[in-house]
C-alpha cells in the first residue's frame, strides 16, 4: 500500500534543477545534467551529460538558436536548429522548430509546427549525434533589467554597462 506508486520521471529527474529565466541570454554551448527549464534565449548548443536522464523543457517564451541533444525534450517555445532526443520528445500546441527533430518516441500537440524532418533513430544513435562536433567556447550571459539596464558577466562578476 505505501510506497508501491512508481515515482514519475517526467517533471523531475536526479542532477538539479537549472532556470534559466526570461531576461538572461546565454552564448555559448551549455552541457547539463537533471532538469534545465529554459524561459530566455540560448544561442549555442543545449547538450545532456551522456550518462544522465536529463530533460530540457523550453518554456513558451524560450529561445535556442543551436542544436538540443538530450534524452527527455518538451518544447513550448521556439528552437532553430535540430533535436536529438533519445527517450521522449514532446512538442506542444505552441511549438515551432525549425530543423530536423530525431527521436525514440515523440508527442506532437495539435499546432506544434516543425519546419525540417522528423526521423525516427535508434535512442544509442540519438544520444551520440553530433557531440564530437560541438564547440567548446567561454560563455557570455547577459541580462537584462527592467529599467533596460545590462550586466554581462564573462567570467568575472556582472558588471553593469
Amino acid at each position: 500500500m505505501f510506497g508501491s506508486k512508481k515515482k514519475s520521471d517526467a517533471k523531475f529527474v536526479s542532477g538539479g534543477h537549472t532556470l534559466i529565466d526570461h531576461s538572461v541570454q546565454v552564448k555559448g554551448c551549455i552541457n547539463f545534467s537533471g532538469n534545465l527549464d529554459l524561459e530566455g534565449t540560448i544561442i549555442g548548443d543545449v547538450i545532456a551529460d551522456k550518462q544522465s536522464d536529463a530533460l530540457i523543457c523550453v518554456m513558451d517564451k524560450g529561445v535556442v538558436k543551436g542544436k538540443i541533444i538530450a534524452p527527455k525534450v518538451i518544447v513550448h517555445g521556439s528552437v532553430e536548429g535540430n533535436i536529438y532526443s533519445s527517450k521522449h520528445l514532446e512538442l506542444a500546441s505552441s511549438a515551432v522548430v525549425h530543423g530536423d527533430v530525431h527521436y525514440s518516441v515523440i508527442e506532437m500537440i495539435k499546432g506544434a509546427e516543425v519546419n525540417g524532418s522528423l526521423v525516427h533513430t535508434d535512442p544509442e544513435k540519438t544520444l551520440n549525434a553530433g557531440i564530437e562536433r560541438a564547440p567548446v567556447e567561454p560563455v557570455k550571459v547577459t541580462t537584462h533589467k527592467a529599467d533596460s539596464k545590462k550586466a554581462t558577466a564573462m567570467g568575472n562578476p556582472a558588471k553593469a554597462v
